[in-house]
């Protein structure tokens, strides 16, 4: 409690907590509660950096770490503090962008600390609550958002078309190598057919086979 002799402040220094010694003809007293308050930022239109009106509403977080200040200093230190933290919220987040403040950068309790230094207040925390956006901006947004996503899958897609290529053309270069790997091809093939019922598979003979056979013909 602060306490007043005669109008004038008797200490420099609270009194209390626990029981004061009080003068009833001379001396008045204003009790401080030194607990961490929360209040409500009302909402409010901001314009942001890059020219779209928003409407944001907020908490901040006090507490009074002096009583003498707190009393002498402002007549009514919680509204005080609400209202300064309201302007000082549409401030900052008017330097700001729309992406930063979805981002959640913005830098108003150290900002709002200093201001109410002199009122003995201490700001903890100073948070958006709720941030509304036009409905013509959230439509934009969405199409910026799908036409990104879209963009992407294209990039992934053409990416997967280049390395598809790539092991096909690597994969053309086989047989050319290694004849040997042909009949193997032919003989997978063979396998899979032969796996279904009632197929009628039709065996695929090399023409170089067909050329060695004329030859042994014409020798007998």
């Amino acid at each position: 409690a602060v306490v007043f002799q005669l109008g004038r402040i008797l200490s420099k220094k609270a009194k209390g907590p626990g029981m004061i010694l009080i003068l009833p003809c001379t001396d008045t007293f204003i009790k401080v509660d030194l607990r961490t308050v929360t209040c409500k930022i009302p909402p409010q239109e901001v314009l942001m950096k890059d020219a779209v009106t928003t409407q944001v509403d907020g908490v901040v977080c006090y507490r009074i770490h002096s009583a003498v200040s707190a009393v002498a200093n402002v007549s009514d230190v919680h509204s005080a503090t609400l209202l300064l933290a309201q302007t000082t919220l549409r401030n900052v987040l008017g330097t700001q962008s729309l992406a930063q403040l979805l981002a959640g950068r913005e830098e108003t309790a150290p900002v709002l600390d200093n201001a109410t230094e002199q009122w003995g207040v201490k700001v903890a925390r100073v948070e958006i609550k709720d941030v509304r956006i036009p409905v013509a901006m959230q439509r934009a947004m969405a199409a910026e958002a799908e036409a990104a996503r879209e963009t992407r899958a294209k990039v992934v897609a053409a990416e997967g078309e280049i390395n598809a290529s790539r092991a096909l053309t690597q994969a053309s270069m086989v047989p050319a190598e290694s004849p040997a790997s042909l009949q193997l091809c032919y003989l997978q093939t063979l396998t899979t057919l032969a796996a279904e019922n009632n197929s009628t598979i039709v065996f695929p003979l090399p023409i170089h086979m067909l050329g060695s056979l004329g030859h042994k013909s014409r020798g007998g």
